[in-house]
């Protein structure tokens, strides 16, 4: 799975105009399932996010995870982070898991986030969604869990 994933002091997902997702100070994450991944890669992804020492502590280090924070976690799904430009300018997404299945892993990234961490709101799958959001710091790390 890949992942890109942004510290926030707010984020919001629209659909048709219409907010369907939205937290302030945490993470965003921007998810893809690729063809090859299952449930033990989401598990491990997520264990990773909810524990990256990315906040500031008192000391101003980034000492603190998102668990630590009580922070918001907005799981958006984003087919295009498989994008594969090897070919030429124009990419191609063969590496991303099959739509059914690649809802099936985003749905059980986000139920397990959800058991795990107080505050997750989501996008919505498959839809033309406008993300906004404020990045805090700016801190954007990419990561991805391998099969």
């Amino acid at each position: 799975m890949i992942s890109v994933i942004q510290r926030v002091s707010e984020a919001r997902v629209r659909v048709a105009g219409a907010v369907v997702g939205e937290i302030g100070p945490g993470l965003l994450v921007l998810l893809c399932a690729e063809r090859g991944d299952g449930e033990a890669q989401a598990e491990r992804l997520l264990a990773k996010i909810l524990k990256l020492r990315i906040f500031a502590d008192d000391a101003g280090k980034m000492n603190r995870s998102l668990q630590d924070t009580g922070g918001g976690l907005l799981v958006v799904s984003q087919f295009t982070l498989a994008a594969d430009l090897s070919g030429g300018n124009r990419p191609s997404f063969g590496a991303a898991a099959a739509p059914e299945e690649g809802r099936r892993l985003y749905e059980f990234f986000v139920e397990r986030a959800r058991a795990a961490h107080p505050r997750v709101e989501t996008g919505q799958f498959a839809a033309d969604m406008q993300v906004q959001l404020v990045n805090d710091g700016p801190v954007t790390i990419p990561l991805r869990v391998a099969p």
